[in-house]
């Protein structure tokens, strides 16, 4: 951010930060959207707000997260989200990245995998690193769960109740009438 576009608030250390920081001001400038809150003033948008939305996402940020990022409220965020495309797409974007390496990891956790470590040992008095991996067994619930999701019509998570012979349920329901007065204890009248 040049320090033209700093303003004076900001401190040295934040103009360093890669990541751009939103700005707030009374004033309405150009390319400034009104607040849809009032008595707040204009958020000012900028363009990279939305890579720095994605890039946020991709890491697995809520909603709440990303507006605290840029310094607004999550009204404001659904404000861009409902104004701005480009917004839109790339918290989209973002969140999609996301959801694909949770699945990637969610079906590895499901087949079992194998993780490189290095173990140290003691040999002839010496110190020796040695390269070797460990395998982590598959979770037999995580692939359970997998299956009933992935391929719902082999591995369903329901059970059909059926009647007689595969028929349909027959429900059956009686209702008794009683006279209160011919019960024990019934107070005449």
């Amino acid at each position: 951010m040049s320090s033209q576009n700093r303003p004076p608030s900001q401190s040295s250390e934040q103009a360093r930060s890669p990541h751009p920081q939103p700005e707030s001001s009374g004033s309405a400038e150009a390319g400034a959207d009104p607040a849809p809150s009032a008595g707040v003033g204009s958020t000012l948008w900028r363009p990279e707000y939305a890579g720095f939305a994605k890039q946020l996402c991709q890491d697995g940020a809520t909603d709440q997260e990303v507006a605290d990022a840029l310094r607004i409220s999550r009204r404001t965020l659904y404000y861009w989200l409902a104004q701005r495309p480009e917004f839109r797409a790339a918290m989209r974007g973002g969140n999609e990245v996301a959801t694909e390496r949770v699945e990637r990891a969610y079906y590895q956790r499901a087949c079992g995998y194998d993780i490189p470590i290095e173990k140290c040992f003691q040999y002839q008095g010496a110190p020796v690193k040695v390269s070797t991996s460990e395998h982590i067994p598959a979770d037999t619930s995580a692939a359970y769960n997998w299956l009933c999701n992935k391929a719902p019509d082999r591995w369903r998570n329901r059970r059909e109740l059926t009647g007689a012979d595969g028929g349909p349920i027959e429900l059956k329901s009686t209702i008794e009438f009683v006279d209160a007065a011919d019960e024990p204890g019934a107070v005449p009248e």
